[in-house]
């Protein structure tokens, strides 16, 4: 948290996106350090984090993760409850909803759940998409992504380095 901090210091103009899983407990904390949270999956995670954002004035922004192959394994909102839940998040909590997040299974055709959620994106006015990594982010783009995880690009396969 306060390697964070002091980077953020000193370079004022980055913005940091959090893309893992967040606890209630410690929405707080991720407020302090991150500008966006793209990890809002579920009901009582949106109103802890439209709370903290709307008690604190804060300028964070959020992004719905959908779960578009509504693998039972992966966190997020599934396809058919998006709609309703982004609605909800915006209109009911005010919630500062720019965008949605997904990651597509291993195993399937990104370009379906990229056009999933570009749809979701579409129905509910949402400009900002954050899908695609390393092995797909060309096709991604294609379907309108606005942020691409490219982390093994640069780094190489995740057994290969470790950030402290």
């Amino acid at each position: 948290h306060a390697k964070w901090l002091k980077l953020r210091a000193r370079y004022p103009e980055i913005e940091l996106h959090l893309i893992g899983p967040l606890q209630r407990n410690k929405v707080s904390l991720a407020l302090k350090v991150f500008d966006v949270i793209e990890t809002i999956d579920r009901l009582s995670l949106a109103k802890t984090v439209a709370n903290h954002i709307n008690n604190e004035k804060l300028k964070t922004k959020c992004f719905i993760q959908v779960n578009t192959g509504e693998e039972p394994q992966k966190s997020g909102v599934a396809p058919k409850d998006a709609d309703a839940f982004i609605s909800q998040c915006i209109f009911d909590l005010g919630l500062p909803v720019v965008g949605l997040m997904c990651i597509p299974p291993n195993n399937e055709e990104a370009s379906l759940h990229f056009a999933l959620l570009r749809q979701i994106a579409d129905r509910n006015n949402l400009k900002e998409l954050s899908m695609g990594m390393s092995a797909d982010y060309s096709i991604a783009i294609n379907f309108g992504a606005t942020y691409v995880r490219i982390g093994s690009g640069i780094f190489g396969p995740r057994s290969d380095y470790h950030i402290t």
